[in-house]
């Protein structure tokens, strides 16, 4: 095929040659600008005797160039001539479709160019008819390669269609499969045929009946190669149980906002997994400390994410922290309800040295806490402190004399000020990145100062715009100068933030109040200065 090609490139050479005359590169202008009596013959000799050198490249070579090229790149070359519309076919391991039902008439020919297609995503729109169990079979017999499928708002499917897939198609590694409408018995045959499955994503799938009849899914022949599991939005994702528990070899546990109680099934399973999970994300999820406990015993978790989970107190971190000595990362959104503070963080500090990343939302640090985490995690690289009352600019002193390794910073609604921005200038030596957002008490100056002490150090400063304030005057117009007005307040905000966390929240507060109080007298001059206006203008008129 590479050699007809070439034949077919080769022979419309000396007919475009009025077009290739635009692409001249500027080594071979060069020379003909400096012979001035060179003639019209002279030149076309220069540009079209020399060899073509991409068509005497192998289609191997061409085929790792077209990889290295985005996909609209990709699909301008496959027009430059046959041969490059055939390599470019052949090598495309990467399909995205759109999973419409008249997609069906078109498998056959996109699978006879694309016949090296190894991951494939099948996409249909909400409101939209997708394929249905024909089309998705005749893929499976068209696509021997595949190793990875995602489908999306494929409600068409059926129990029986992903059966016949699964049968087919028994090299699958990974399968990810969101808001589709099969169910159990799909899913079960999926795990009973891939034998290689590694990765299972699986959100809001709608087959699952709900409550104690719920058809129990797994382990099947996959579970000896299921590595990570995510589960999203299920409304019985407890039936996923007997898979989890049954992967001997899973790394990786991620449950999202799957309703029901979870502290039970974390009990059963944490005995039989608990030698090769590493990772664990709990988010939006019924689970309490007694879940957690359970989630102890996996001696390897290096990751552990708790998120929205207000069962959750100290008490379950400590034993976290008691038995996952190998923790390096930990992140915590406490949703404000003070459940998790000091305590829990101090026993991390004190047990966990391996800790690099920390990540806290909602949650309520000290120095106490945050001093310990400093001294004991020595290699602490990445901290994030968002939305915490108590962080303030002796907080931000502290991280910065005793973190060492730090080299990113996220600073996000907190009442830290410009005086807390001056101590991180001289302290966290290795410090490359900083990120301050909606923090009211640091200025653009205050990070500017920032950046020209430390030349090296990226500083990221949003100060989050405020709401525009709105009058309800009597023609329903808009309070024109409430940007000035915030500004002031603003900058009064920032001269009265002290260092300390509880006097910095009352100047919050009393500014607050200033504002809202403010805001009423401009309201009432405006209304005064527009009634005096209209009477003035009133009489005027009656004057004229």
């Amino acid at each position: 095929m590479g050699q007809s090609s070439s034949t077919i490139s080769g022979s419309n050479r000396n007919n475009n040659s009025i077009h290739r005359t635009k692409y001249k590169s500027t080594a071979i202008i060069a020379p003909i600008q400096a012979e001035e009596k060179s003639d019209d013959n002279d030149i076309n000799v220069t540009l079209f005797d020399s060899p073509d050198i991409i068509s005497e490249l192998p289609d191997e070579c061409l085929a790792c160039i077209f990889q290295s090229l985005g996909s609209g790149d990709r699909k301008r070359c496959s027009l430059v001539c046959q041969r490059w519309f055939t390599i470019e076919g052949q090598s495309r391991h990467r399909l995205s479709l759109d999973a419409r039902s008249d997609l069906f008439l078109l498998i056959p020919s996109l699978f006879s160019r694309f016949d090296s297609v190894s991951k494939l995503a099948l996409k249909c729109e909400r409101r939209s008819t997708s394929i249905g169990d024909d089309a998705l079979i005749l893929i499976s017999l068209k696509c021997r390669n595949l190793t990875r499928l995602k489908l999306r708002a494929c409600r068409e499917l059926t129990d029986s269609g992903i059966t016949v897939f699964a049968k087919n198609c028994k090299g699958l590694k990974k399968l990810s499969c969101g808001s589709c409408t099969f169910g159990a018995i799909g899913m079960n045959a999926v795990l009973d045929h891939c034998a290689h499955l590694e990765e299972l994503s699986v959100k809001r799938l709608r087959g699952i009946t709900d409550g104690a009849a719920a058809q129990l899914i797994g382990p099947g022949l996959a579970s000896a190669a299921l590595k990570t599991i995510c589960l999203k939005e299920l409304y019985n994702g407890q039936c996923f149980g007997p898979v989890i528990a049954g992967s001997k070899n899973l790394k990786t546990l991620k449950l999202f906002r799957c309703s029901g109680a979870w502290d039970e099934l974390l009990e059963s399973i944490s005995d039989r997994v608990n030698s090769c999970l590493t990772e664990v994300h709990l988010e939006r999820l019924q689970v309490s400390d007694r879940g957690l406990s359970s989630i102890s015993n996996c001696i390897n978790l290096e990751i552990l994410h708790l998120v929205k989970t207000p069962e959750c107190t100290n008490l379950g971190l400590i034993s976290i922290a008691d038995r996952c000595k190998l923790l390096r990362k930990l992140h915590i959104d406490g949703w404000k309800t003070n459940r998790i503070g000091d305590e829990g963080l101090i026993a991390i500090a004190n047990r966990c040295p391996n800790l690099q990343e920390l990540v806290l939302i909602g949650v309520n640090p000290t120095t106490s806490s945050l001093g310990l985490l400093a001294s004991n995690c020595r290699n602490l690289e990445r901290l994030a402190l968002c939305g915490s009352e108590s962080i303030g600019d002796a907080e931000i002193s502290c991280i910065a004399t005793k973190c060492v390794a730090l080299r990113k910073l996220c600073i996000k609604g907190c009442p830290v000020s410009d005086h807390g921005m001056e101590a991180l200038a001289g302290g966290c030596p290795n410090l490359v990145k900083v990120k301050v957002k909606k923090c009211r008490g640091v200025t653009c100056e205050g990070a500017d100062w920032l950046r020209a002490s430390r030349g090296s150090l990226a500083v990221n400063l949003d100060t989050g715009s405020m709401e525009p304030l709105e009058a309800s005057t009597s023609d329903g117009g808009v309070l024109e100068n409430a940007g000035e007005f915030a500004s002031v307040v603003s900058q009064l905000t920032v001269g009265g933030v002290p260092s300390s966390s509880r006097s910095s929240r009352s100047a919050l507060a009393k500014a607050r109040l200033g504002f809202l109080a403010g805001r009423s007298f401009v309201v009432c001059t405006l209304r005064r200065l527009s009634s005096t206006s209209n009477n003035h203008n009133t009489s005027a008129s009656n004057q004229r």
